[in-house]
């Protein structure tokens, strides 16, 4: 089992290499400390764990030094995959960008055509999307749809529902 589970995240980390990780100072720095709670705290306590069920006998049998050893395997793609992104990081100068057309970066407020609801977003990389806080992803269909638009303009929209109608009505950073 361990192995179907490794093959899987194997390929999920090859996929996730050739990624541009476009973010902020913030969000670069965020990703900074995550790597080092994990190789410093995260990855001892894995190790930790294993070693404490290989002393619990025969590792033929020992579900919890499996689950342990594919924990850590877990961890270890994790840590990777973060390196890689970080590695890949282009940290955007707020200052460079312009204010006439939707960027990543930009807090975009956009007005469904249809029922006239208010949304405001920032455009943001997918390491530092968070739906909670306004941040949603350059990847997603909105923020697709809008990118390279201006105030005024309103677009066509593909989302898994059909197609919306969004107006631009500003644009900041």
């Amino acid at each position: 089992m361990a192995s179907g589970v490794l093959s899987f995240l194997f390929t999920v980390f090859s996929q996730q290499i050739s990624k541009m990780a476009y973010m902020t100072q913030e969000g670069y720095d965020k990703m900074l400390a995550q790597l080092r709670r994990m190789e410093q705290i995260e990855r001892p306590a894995a190790s930790a764990a294993i070693a404490e069920a290989r002393d619990k006998g025969d590792l033929s049998e020992n579900s919890e030094y499996e689950a342990a050893k594919e924990h850590q395997a877990m961890l270890e793609m994790k840590i990777n995959n973060l390196k890689a992104t970080i590695a890949d990081a282009k940290i955007i100068d707020k200052s460079q960008l312009k204010g006439d057309t939707v960027q990543i970066l930009s807090t975009v407020e956009i007005r469904n055509v249809k029922n006239k609801a208010l949304m405001k977003y920032t455009i943001v990389s997918e390491s530092e999307a968070n739906l909670r806080e306004g941040k949603i992803s350059s990847a997603t269909p909105i923020a697709q749809g809008i990118l390279g638009h201006k105030v005024g303009d309103v677009v066509n929209v593909k989302i898994p529902q059909g197609t919306i109608q969004l107006e631009i009505v500003s644009i900041t950073f």
